[in-house]
């Protein structure tokens, strides 16, 4: 019977945004090479940030403007599929061997209206 190795890369968003984030998880390229592992499985929403406890300055029937700047800073960070933070992952995948699990937020062709 064949053996996979199956490693998870237990990493947060970094504040500093998709970019850093992106670059953290490209730090570990070596790391996973030499594991030789398979499949390395990453939390969900790492690229994007998750937006944990975050309200977006709503309260029902108004929006303050930190919200709206808080919204527009999450929308920021989210990613094209594909794009370029998905071309990094796959070269990453291709040179490392191992697929990759993570999960993002996806801007997915949204247009940011704040209003």
């Amino acid at each position: 019977m064949p053996v996979s190795t199956v490693a998870a890369l237990q990493i947060g968003a970094l504040p500093g945004g998709k970019a850093d984030t992106l670059a953290q998880i490209l730090a570990y390229e070596d790391q996973i090479q030499r594991s030789g592992a398979h499949l390395v499985v990453m939390p969900e929403a790492l690229l994007g940030g998750y937006p944990k406890g975050e309200s977006f300055g709503t309260q029902l029937g108004y929006r303050l403007p930190e919200g709206r700047e808080a919204f527009a800073r999450y929308f920021a960070n989210a990613i094209d599929v594909p794009g370029p933070e998905t071309e990094a992952l796959a070269g990453m995948s291709a040179r490392t061997g191992a697929s990759l699990v993570l999960g993002v937020i996806e801007r997915s062709g949204s247009t940011l209206y704040c209003t």
